[in-house]
């Protein structure tokens, strides 16, 4: 009788191409194996001495995950699910958070109130949008894996722009749900019946959404230095602050002679420098980037308006201006992106990527920087240390997803301090001076006598 496990008389390289098979298949089920959702939820105080606050909490994340193992094939001591109360005391918390949220497949965040004041929370959301982001952006394909709950009620006008901007009907889980909430729900024993279908309909979702868009596991991302999805603590819900990109770039029509057109399109909005590892043009990338830290991005390219880039201006928006160095080779273009480094315009941070696996690029990579020094001195020298990295060159779509951020919050703290402002009428107020213009409603211009903000021109 022959052995099973004995390999079949084919060659040496069916067999290696056999082995690698299993072995992929074990990779893959090995991944299948991720916690299937994290459960995102702002942590109620204390009160009166009373029992724990959470613990409402904790019983929906048991009654999802006892459903979630019923609905799938989860062996045994695999997690169905995750909530921070599973860090274990000492663990790091940071590290946990990271890796958990780098390989879970589904985000469920709790809305409430409390929920979007909490800048923990923001940070989960921000570090789980950024797999979808990069998802997209590699495969040019749908990747939405945030499964939304209500545990209270939430008025619209309450929402910022990453849970405004989800596409989700709370309705499908009951009427009762969409007016009360989870928390209405569970507390009250008349209501037991709606809280079983809503958490039985919410599992279902959460493993169809699983099981559909299979988002890759990501990066790990530091919590200590990830920025909230719902800006800046203090700043409230309403309406997304405005940043421009502006994309400073050839088309595909006017590229330098030998230069190779496919990280090129019909207009600069079109330029794909990290192809082919990345499928979409990296405005677009650039615009969901910016849309999760609650910011409405709008993409201008630098010809559009040439006029409006004679002459110094107040701001009217916080920009980003991403600049391809081939762009140099324009002398046209050279020249006014010359004037507007002149002009100094602190608002405008410059990101300058530059993929590593472009052979051509690299080849002509010290004519091109030495050509971009000399045509803006001002912006390859402005700012904190990680704003001249990205003005230097960011190498790879990952490394303009961890930058990014950093330099967006550069041009919007730039911003508050160049707007132009609206003086408090009739004499000394203790009221701080408001901004004029789109960010006016939400934010204050900073102290211009902070020593802070006049030690760097961040």
């Amino acid at each position: 009788m022959m052995n099973s496990l004995a390999p079949s008389p084919q060659s040496s390289d069916a067999g290696a191409h056999t082995g690698r098979g299993s072995c992929a298949r074990m990779m893959q089920q090995r991944a299948d194996h991720r916690p299937y959702f994290f459960l995102s939820y702002a942590h109620t105080p204390g009160y009166g001495g009373g029992s724990d606050p959470d613990m409402w909490v904790e019983r929906l994340f048991q009654d999802l995950c006892g459903h979630v193992m019923a609905m799938t094939n989860l062996p045994a001591g695999s997690p169905a699910g995750f909530m921070d109360r599973e860090i274990r005391s000492g663990e790091g918390w940071s590290e946990r958070l990271g890796n958990v949220l780098a390989n879970c497949r589904v985000f469920v965040p709790l809305f409430s109130p409390r929920y979007f004041a909490s800048e923990m929370c923001g940070k989960e959301w921000y570090a789980f949008e950024q797999r979808a982001i990069h998802h997209r952006a590699r495969s040019n394909q749908p990747a939405e894996a945030i499964v939304p709950a209500l545990w209270v009620p939430v008025q619209p006008s309450q929402l910022p722009g990453p849970a405004e901007r989800l596409q989700f009907n709370h309705r499908d889980f009951g009427d009762r749900y969409v007016s009360d909430g989870l928390y209405g729900l569970i507390k009250l024993t008349l209501f037991a019946q709606d809280y079983e279908q809503a958490v039985y309909h919410l599992a279902k979702r959460i493993v169809h959404v699983a099981d559909t868009v299979q988002i890759g596991s990501g990066r790990p991302l530091d919590f200590r230095l990830v920025p909230s999805a719902f800006g800046a603590p203090g700043s409230g819900a309403g309406a997304p602050r405005p940043m421009r990109i502006t994309i400073a770039a050839p088309t595909r029509h006017d590229l330098p002679e030998g230069r190779n057109p496919e990280y090129y399109g019909d207009n600069p909005q079109e330029w794909n420098p990290y192809h082919p590892a990345a499928a979409r043009p990296l405005a677009y990338v650039a615009e969901e980037l910016v849309r999760s830290l609650n910011y409405q991005a709008v993409i201008t390219s630098f010809d559009e308006d040439p006029g409006q880039r004679e002459g110094k201006q107040p701001p009217s928006t916080p920009e980003i201006l991403l600049v391809d160095r081939w762009a140099l080779q324009d002398e046209d273009l050279r020249r006014r992106l010359a004037a507007f480094d002149r002009e100094n315009r602190p608002w405008v941070t410059m990101v300058v990527p530059w993929c590593r696996d472009d052979h051509q690029s690299r080849a002509a990579e010290a004519e091109l920087t030495e050509k971009l020094e000399q045509t803006m001195p001002v912006k390859m020298r402005q700012g904190r240390a990680f704003c001249r990295v990205a003005a230097k060159g960011v190498p790879s779509m990952e490394a303009f997803g961890q930058i990014l951020p950093q330099v967006v919050e550069v041009a919007a703290q730039q911003y508050l301090r160049h707007a132009t402002v609206y003086p408090p009428a009739g004499g000394r107020h203790s009221e701080r001076t408001r901004l004029m213009g789109p960010m006016g409603s939400t934010q204050f211009i900073p102290d211009m006598h902070d020593p802070a903000m006049d030690a760097e021109d961040v």
